[in-house]
């Protein structure tokens, strides 16, 4: 009991702190990178989710990201539909690629599930370019109306999204369904002979990440107000992944933490110039290599059994 008025307090500082920052530093430069960065914590939760819990891995996250994004751009300026209903309707159509998707491919084995997605996203980044006509090619859809007009404002909504979604995935992690999938990852089989309908679990968890995911990226493509086919790319979804580990993989909460903490540090290495990508690159391998389980999962683990012994 007392763990969890720990892990409350926490979060509460975070948000906190996450929503002092911008008035205390000020300026729409600063607001911008954090936006950007709550909306990746928005994507690598999501993944998380699926992926950290059950340890089948999504190297194609990015296919239902793009979905959510070109959802909101074809609605908006295509078909005229008011911007704020490019959430809901981007989170139908993402669970909808969940599904046609997950079917064929939750059940192989081994790695073959992470290359089919990867393969996912592949084709639909092509078949953007080759239906350039409709879908604008390489300069994607431009011209979308923002859902709020004050940056601070869209800011401040991103993070809400963004404690909400976290909030509901870690009660349903700490569930009895998140057991189950936990179950799954360790011994699959062993489930399945416990009479759990694997299969079933696997999607349900597949079409609720990838439906969150798709809300980020109309979130994303509402905020940029254009969409591009490089959301498909390989690279969104690898970059994903690593704020994934850095956070800390089946956490729920520590990769928000990771995404945070990366695109920051991106950021502020834009003064090295040539270098940044050197030193960011470095940096990564020293966490992965000396911290397999994560940065900011395992610290604050730490933190709390500290603070839980002081309090004994």
């Amino acid at each position: 009991m007392f763990s969890k008025r720990i892990d409350l307090a926490g979060a509460a500082g975070f948000v906190a702190l996450m929503a002092v920052l911008p008035l205390v530093f000020g300026g729409n430069y600063l607001i911008g990178v954090l936006t950007v960065s709550v909306i990746y914590g928005i994507w690598a939760v999501t993944w998380d989710f699926m992926s950290g819990l059950t340890g089948r891995e999504n190297f194609g996250h990015s296919l239902f990201i793009g979905v959510g994004a070109y959802t909101a751009g074809f609605l908006n300026t295509t078909f005229g539909f008011n911007g704020w209903w490019s959430i809901p309707a981007s989170m139908v159509l993402a669970a909808v690629a969940a599904v046609l998707i997950g079917l064929p491919t939750l059940r192989l084995k081994g790695p073959y599930f992470a290359l089919a997605m990867l393969s996912g996203a592949v084709i639909m980044q092509r078949l953007m370019l080759i239906f350039w006509e409709q879908t604008g090619g390489e300069e994607g859809i431009n011209g979308l109306e923002p859902l709020i007009r004050s940056q601070l404002g869209f800011y401040y909504f991103a993070l809400a999204t963004l404690v909400g979604i976290t909030a509901l995935l870690l009660w349903i992690a700490r569930s009895h369904w998140g057991m189950i999938l936990r179950a799954i990852r360790g011994d699959e089989a062993t489930c399945q002979a416990a009479g759990i309908n694997v299969t079933f679990y696997k999607i349900a968890s597949l079409v609720i990440s990838a439906a969150f995911a798709g809300a980020g990226g109309a979130m994303y493509a509402h905020y940029q107000l254009q969409v591009s086919p490089q959301l498909f790319a390989v690279v969104t979804s690898i970059t994903i992944i690593t704020m994934v580990y850095v956070g800390g993989m089946a956490s729920i909460y520590g990769p928000v933490g990771g995404a945070i903490l990366l695109v920051l540090l991106t950021e502020l290495l834009r003064e090295f110039g040539e270098w940044r990508l050197m030193i960011y690159s470095v940096t990564l391998i020293l966490i992965l290599f000396f911290l397999p389980n994560g940065l900011v999962a395992p610290v604050w683990r730490r933190v709390r059994a500290a603070v839980g012994g002081q309090q004994s």
